[in-house]
């Protein structure tokens, strides 16, 4: 069976897998799910220093710690941002690459550029903690901005979700090796409603996949959807 390591996207943490972990431990693979620093059950730890490299580093010795080889590097969201990084630092860790209705970024871009219109409107949602720029969206927005519509999804999800340092946003991704990168088997799992507000210029690459999947929930999959996420992955990992 295979090793997953599930990370998060923006403002969530480890916590947002949990039914997605439970459902691939029952199919027999080993997972985890590590919390970015200053978020999740780490937002103690929040501090102006945080960035895009801060994230990427977490995962990184989260994967030499472990001692974690063959991996299924999977990031939701923000997370593909993390997870281009973390394979061009750790590329002999990495089995597959799978991006969860997520930033497909190449060398030199961030969030804030590729994702324009949405990043737009999260940093109009700005307000510092403890002296640091982040962006937390209100109560009443959450839930509808992450597609979450059952109501009893959206009150467990709403007091878990942290300040995301606004620097993450902004911090360009640096690629020493894009090529080599771009060459390992890649997973893209995409959420219909958000296929249809991709900038176009960009669209293509959330196609550009050898496991290729698209299913019809709101951007927060891993909660509305794990059993068929899941069995998606678990398909990936018998191929």
């Amino acid at each position: 069976m295979a090793t997953f390591v599930l990370v998060h996207g923006g403002g969530h943490g480890g916590w947002c897998y949990t039914r997605l972990a439970r459902e691939l431990r029952a199919l027999g693979h080993e997972v985890h799910c590590p919390t970015l620093t200053g978020l999740g059950d780490r937002r103690h730890l929040l501090s102006k220093d945080i960035d895009l490299d801060t994230h990427i580093e977490d995962v990184v010795a989260f994967l030499f710690h472990e001692d974690l080889r063959e991996v299924y590097l999977a990031g939701h969201s923000y997370g593909g941002m993390v997870i281009t990084g973390v394979a061009d630092r750790a590329l002999d860790r990495i089995a597959n690459l799978i991006f969860l209705d997520a930033a497909h970024p190449r060398d030199g871009e961030s969030l804030s550029t590729i994702a324009k219109a949405q990043m737009d409107m999260a940093h109009s949602h700005a307000t510092w903690v403890d002296g640091v720029e982040c962006y937390e969206l209100p109560d009443d927005m959450a839930a509808v901005a992450y597609g979450v519509t059952d109501l009893a999804d959206a009150a467990w999800m709403k007091p878990r979700l942290a300040p995301h340092p606004w620097a993450c946003m902004t911090t360009p991704l640096r690629l020493a090796n894009e090529a080599a990168v771009m060459a390992l088997p890649r997973t893209s799992i995409n959420c219909t409603p958000t296929l249809a507000i991709r900038p176009k210029e960009y669209l293509h690459r959330t196609l550009e996949a050898d496991f290729l999947f698209e299913i019809d929930t709101g951007h927060d999959l891993m909660i509305s959807e794990p059993i068929a996420v899941a069995q998606m992955l678990d398909e990936v990992a018998r191929a």
